[in-house]
């Protein structure tokens, strides 16, 4: 007990040099690159942080809200609700969440992120993620993001579902596999084909592995994706992993357009 009293006494000064370090390192830093608004550049005294006027811009998701789709709804009933779309279609998942809206500051973050090669809004996307998923995490097993082709991946050089999923599971501590489901083959861009034309474009687009199919079975799977558009492709995903064994699937996304003419977008 002595020997544990004594060594924290020790390590004291230690730690206090080591923030002390750390604080002007930072310093440094932000004279080199100064903090500012992650849309706007707007100067802000912290990194990694929305302006007030980006902020407001976000139209983030919230109750009420369909519990299987995750969209929005116009009054509360009480209780569990179905949005008539769910019940008329259901899908192959079993929940979905979004952060918000695809729209305004939302969709600026995510095209700087995903055509831009902006990974500044990271630290912030794993949070809006954590927080909107919350009542998803209880019982996930794993996380997986939606797979890209190999060429694809080549071209863009990296995978915004998998980073999305990486960081969530920094702020879960729940585990990611990023190798659970893959590409079976490639398809054609989703950008601009209707809600048919999607369904189609993904079927039969993924697969898991052999090696990992003890690994599924039983388990329940939280699916990453940046953007929910019509939902043929997390629906194509949470069809393979069921078929293949996965217990349950739900879904959890930055954006969700609702509003048809985003399609194209």
């Amino acid at each position: 007990m002595l020997d544990d009293t004594a060594h924290a006494v020790q390590a004291r000064p230690a730690n206090r040099a080591r923030g002390a370090v750390r604080r002007a390192l930072g310093a440094v830093a932000d004279l080199i690159v100064p903090p500012c608004c992650l849309v706007c550049r707007t100067p802000l005294a912290t990194h990694h942080v929305l302006c007030g006027t980006c902020w407001r811009d976000v139209r983030f998701i919230r109750a009420p809200l369909c519990d299987v789709t995750g969209v929005p709804l116009p009054f509360d009933t009480g209780g569990r609700m179905v949005s008539a779309g769910a019940l008329a279609d259901p899908p192959a998942y079993d929940r979905a969440r979004a952060v918000g809206h695809f729209t305004g500051t939302l969709r600026t973050l995510v095209h700087h992120f995903k055509y831009a090669d902006r990974h500044d809004a990271r630290e912030l996307f794993g949070q809006w993620l954590a927080e909107a998923g919350r009542d998803l995490q209880p019982g996930i097993d794993v996380i997986v993001p939606v797979p890209m082709s190999r060429l694809r991946l080549f071209l863009r050089r990296f995978n915004q579902s998998a980073v999305l999923a990486h960081q969530l599971s920094h702020n879960t501590g729940i585990a990611m596999d990023p190798h659970l489901l893959v590409r079976a083959k490639a398809a054609k861009r989703q950008v601009g084909l209707t809600r048919d034309q999607r369904r189609r474009n993904v079927a039969r687009a993924f697969r898991v592995p052999d090696r990992k199919l003890a690994d599924l079975r039983g388990r329940n799977v939280l699916l990453v994706d940046d953007v929910i558009t019509t939902g043929a492709t997390v629906n194509a995903c949470a069809r393979t992993l069921k078929r293949a064994g996965a217990a349950r699937v739900d879904v959890l996304a930055l954006g969700l357009v609702t509003d048809v003419a985003l399609f194209a977008q």
